[in-house]
């Protein structure tokens, strides 16, 4: 036995020295999938077809913590081995022959696969970025590894299922109280992009120019926010298609919101998975909306799902070119002032990030997200002026069609343009991709020569040209100049400036906060803006301003809630709470409101806010602390380094 065992870790070691995919190749993998929620336990089996590339004696699986069950016929011939991290099919594997393997397993993961109770149902869904799938689902950390993956999923009849692909068929088995919906994928994906999700979810549907059924999911309670989340959905997804040239590689496109997802969203194939904070009203949408991410993640179904970098020293593949077709995108519904400006804001970034000496190349595989995501989308953006629309476009569709269902690297994308344009692409590359510190002085000369919304943008500054500056307030400039202004120098703001748009007042109500008795009255039309941003800044200045005619704010603010973190409602409880005497029989009542925000039941972003002003307050009583404690659990580690950074904020304090 100890021979063999050996033996057996031998083999592991001499197969480490090469790539799996150099003499395997998994096909596809079928697996029907039960759970038990109350456990957050998976069950399923599982059906495995490979052909060999070259005679082995062993192939893997990567599985995490996982139990399984082999029921094997005389005519397989494999053995199994499993080592807590990969499941060992081990045979003497001939180069050109296929085989099938079948096994069942079960696991209770400790990530990527999230189970828990929202208003009394139960929510499911996965989340596999980098290689996390293999912690619910026996599969492949290696990206290079792309598979087709068929999933059955097996649930209660009244919850909505979801998973890649198109639903090929759903049943009811002998127990009337599981439905089974089994999904079809056609084409390989890499492992991490495989999803699902299950929860109470209506649904609304389109159709892309194309033909593309377009499915957008959302909570019964949320019907009257569909339309303020998805907007711009189908017209983004007919011009990505448009602009890439390349029809959109899946047979259907749907989107779901999910409970305290631990980033904005993720671009599993065909079935993107947002945060949840994302599905706001018609006020909220002028604050924080879902239209940037919606557009980055349809962008990846390109870029990343369909061609796969092959190493984290190639991510910018993914993640530049999905944020850079996002922006256009928005071009195509904002603008180009709006286009623009968000390269600006995204150069700045970069420099300052540079400045800290946070900088890396484009190539680190350690980079910032700021790096991969926005000095990726600049490459592009330089690119495109250096080459020309028409070379630029010719180029990617030539890479996608090259590269479709298959991994790549930098220079793969470099060579494709290059063999269009017919020129050395190697000074642009080393400057713009390889060199350590971002070209911001060529992005801004970039931007100037394109965009005279930019060169006004720059020129106003009231730091340099402080004189001029109450004449900018007056006279025609964009409303994000004039922001600057008031951002720069406050006390410039007149009467007269609250007569501009939302993002002039929005500055006005973030930057003029001890607000001088002649403002007082338009001050006050600050309340009744369209952004739940301005009506909490507003309501907080006028209440420390004016003592006086705090019952008057807090009156007319009584019913506005605000975001999914209820930002103006915890504002107003915790201003009531510092108003003596106004409703003074209620404090009580609003103080257990806000204490019971701390609850696991609520959003992660609402719980943190809670937790501030409990301690702003100095009101964590007993009840606050264990709520905390729980929250250092929770999935989310956004919330968890909070509770456990405010925990010990606490406890010093204490002592």
């Amino acid at each position: 036995m100890k021979k063999n065992f050996a033996l057996f870790c031998l083999l592991i070691a001499s197969l480490s020295f090469a790539q799996q995919t150099d003499y395997v190749d998994f096909l596809k993998l079928e697996t029907a999938l039960s759970f038990e929620p109350d456990s957050s336990k998976i069950s399923g089996s599982v059906a495995l077809k490979f052909k060999i590339l070259k005679d082995v004696d062993s192939v893997f699986v990567d599985a995490k913590n996982m139990n399984f069950t082999f029921e094997l016929d005389d005519h397989d011939r494999v053995k199994f081995k499993y080592d807590g991290n990969k499941l060992w099919l081990l045979s003497h594997y001939k180069a050109g022959e296929e085989y099938d393997v079948f096994f069942k397993y079960s696991a209770q993961p400790k990530k990527a696969l999230y189970f828990f109770k929202r208003k009394n149902n139960w929510q499911i869904w996965t989340q596999g970025q980098g290689k996390y799938t293999s912690n619910w689902l026996p599969s492949f950390d290696d990206v290079n590894e792309k598979v087709e993956f068929d999933l059955s999923i097996a649930f209660k009849p009244s919850y909505e299922i979801l998973s890649n692909g198109k639903m090929d068929s759903e049943m009811t088995i002998f127990d009337p109280d599981m439905r089974i919906v089994k999904f079809d994928m056609k084409k390989p994906m890499s492992s991490y992009l495989v999803a699902l999700a299950i929860g109470k979810y209506n649904e609304k549907t389109e159709t892309s120019k194309s033909g593309i059924p377009l499915e957008y999911y959302y909570y019964p309670e949320d019907s009257l926010k569909i339309e303020q989340t998805y907007r711009y959905s189908k017209q983004m997804f007919d011009f990505l298609e448009e602009e890439i040239g390349y029809a959109y590689p899946w047979q259907n496109y749907k989107q779901v919101p999910v409970h305290d997802f631990l980033y904005a969203g993720m671009e599993n194939t065909s079935l993107t998975i947002f945060s949840d904070a994302f599905v706001v009203d018609s006020i909220g949408f002028n604050d924080k909306n879902y239209v940037n991410v919606n557009a980055h993640e349809l962008a990846h179904q390109w870029f990343g799902n369909l061609v796969t970098a092959k190493s984290g020293e190639h991510h910018w593949l993914q993640e530049g070119f999905a944020t850079y077709y996002a922006s256009l995108a928005e071009r195509d519904i904002f603008g180009d002032d709006h286009f623009y400006f968000k390269l600006l804001e995204s150069a700045i970034e970069l420099g300052k990030q540079d400045l800290s000496g946070s900088g890396t190349s484009l190539l680190n595989p350690e980079s910032s997200s700021l790096t991969f995501y926005q000095r990726g989308a600049w490459v592009l953006h330089a690119l495109r002026t250096k080459v020309g629309d028409k070379v630029f476009r010719q180029a990617v569709k030539n890479y996608l069609e090259k590269y479709q269902f298959d991994n790549v690297e930098t220079s793969d994308f470099i060579k494709e343009v290059e063999r269009v344009y017919g020129r050395s692409l190697s000074s642009f590359v080393n400057l713009w991709i390889k060199q350590k510190a971002f070209p911001v002085d060529n992005a801004f000369d970039i931007l100037q020569q394109q965009s005279t919304y930019i060169n006004e943008f720059l020129m106003v500054d009231c730091f340099a040209k402080s004189s001029k500056c109450a004449e900018y307030l007056k006279y025609y400039v964009s409303d994000e100049a004039k922001a600057k202004i008031i951002s720069q120098v406050p006390e410039l703001v007149t009467a007269e400036t609250f007569n501009n748009g939302l993002k002039v007042r929005q500055a006005i109500s973030q930057h003029v906060r001890q607000i001088p008795k002649s403002l007082k009255d338009d001050y006050e039309t600050l309340l009744d803006d369209k952004s739940y941003i301005t009506i909490e800044n507003a309501l907080y200045n006028l209440w420390s301003s004016f003592p006086e005619d705090r019952a008057k704010y807090l009156f007319k603010t009584r019913n506005v809630v605000g975001f999914s973190d209820k930002n103006v409602r915890l504002l107003w409880i915790v201003l009531n709470l510092s108003t003596p005497f106004y409703e003074a029989d209620n404090k009580q009542a609003l103080f257990s409101e806000l204490l019971s925000y701390t609850g696991e039941e609520h959003n992660a972003d609402l719980r943190m806010n809670a937790f501030r002003y409990l301690k702003m307050i100095k009101s964590c009583n007993e009840e606050c602390m264990a709520k905390l404690e729980n929250a250092k659990s929770h999935h989310n580690w956004r919330l968890v380094k909070f509770a456990k950074e405010l925990s010990e904020e606490l406890a010093k304090n204490k002592g």
